[in-house]
């Protein structure tokens, strides 16, 4: 007997596009639940009309498409089987029906596994949803070792067993379905893609995507990290300066070794100390990440200084040039360890597979 499918539809300020699309869904075999995430009353009528091809669950003001996806989340594990198979639409009318039925089809015979509907993003496609998808595919790689093609697509399916975790995830916005990508990976949960065309209405304006902000909810763990690194070097070099002050007597060059080294040391144990406790917020054991950390620390600084050195004097590039590049190397190179060995949280077993009523 094939399980329930249920089609879950986030919508703020749903464009026209909304009622068609719930026309059809249901049409199509599914149950409905629209989540009316705070709009305001010109689109009442939107709504009421919604209501008449299934369950229309409302915020009382916007709280974002996270939350708006856990509000549904929890009314479907508590009024639906656990069983059911539930697809994740956006209301603005660039998702097929058919392609929902297709991997709600790859979901059901995969209970285990999140499927995404995984868009082409070619010449049509907007510069805005090409360029974000891109950058987050290569954020997304390097944190996890993990090809996924379209991370930024709205269309998934899974059963609803997987609903527990989910509701876990944190995020409140755009963010969210990032998160879900990433807890995926680190819990062992296979991400299968199958590919689907997108219908972009008029450039994709009726995204509420708000490029700035939102990119940053996206990207928030790699600004913290940024944002750290920063710090770490504000404090390394005040305290470099402070100790030449403080070492004036001694010789030229035990002044520059010994207030470097001093400095270097201060910095990396407030930089330990904000990636540990703010940006990883691990709870890997202090002595072992610790020793970790200074052996990543101690890699690095012999690295940097071969590889610039590469740059610059065997393949004359220019200083300040090899510089940032070999900087910014590092950079990514640091973060990838920090959190995939260091500050990890678990062991990833999991690999990707690629198959082309109100709430106040």
């Amino acid at each position: 007997m094939q399980p329930l499918w249920i089609a879950l539809i986030p919508a703020y300020q749903p464009a026209e596009q909304l009622i068609p699309l719930l026309k059809e869904a249901k049409n199509g075999g599914f149950q409905i639940v629209v989540v009316d995430d705070g709009s305001d009353e010109n689109f009442k009528k939107v709504f009421q009309s919604a209501a008449q091809y299934g369950t229309v669950l409302r915020h009382a003001q916007n709280k974002g498409k996270g939350r708006a996806i856990k509000t549904g989340l929890s009314f479907i594990q508590n009024y639906y089987p656990a069983e059911c198979i539930i697809v994740t639409m956006d209301a603005d009318g660039q998702h097929c029906v058919e392609d929902a039925k297709r991997i709600c089809r790859i979901a059901q015979d995969n209970p285990d596994a999140l499927v995404l509907g995984s868009r082409k993003l070619k010449e049509n496609v907007p510069f805005r949803s090409r360029f974000g998808n891109t950058v987050t595919r290569f954020v997304y790689f390097i944190s996890t070792r993990q090809k996924v093609w379209d991370t930024q697509t709205g269309l998934r399916a899974f059963c609803a067993k997987l609903i527990p975790q989910f509701l876990t995830i944190s995020g409140e916005r755009y963010e969210y379905e990032m998160n879900v990508l990433l807890t995926c990976s680190r819990a062992g949960i296979p991400i299968l893609e199958e590919e689907i065309d997108t219908i972009y209405i008029d450039g994709n304006a009726s995204s509420h995507f708000d490029t700035v902000r939102d990119s940053c909810r996206v990207y928030k763990e790699i600004l913290k990290f940024s944002a750290a690194s920063l710090i770490s070097f504000l404090v390394d070099y005040g305290l470099y300066s402070l100790l030449t002050l403080w070492t004036f007597g001694l010789g030229s060059i035990q002044r520059l070794v010994l207030s470097n080294i001093g400095a270097r040391i201060m910095s990396a144990c407030v930089n330990y100390t904000i990636n540990r406790k703010l940006v990883f917020q691990s709870k890997a054991h202090v002595v072992r990440s610790a020793v970790q950390y200074a052996v990543l620390a101690g890699m690095i600084l012999a690295g940097n200084t071969f590889v610039l050195g590469l740059l610059a004097d065997c393949l004359g590039i220019n200083r300040y040039a090899a510089k940032l590049a070999t900087e910014l190397f590092f950079f990514l190179i640091s973060w990838l360890v920090q959190r995939r060995v260091i500050f990890r949280e678990g062991k990833n077993a999991g690999k990707s597979q690629k198959n082309f009523k109100e709430e106040g």
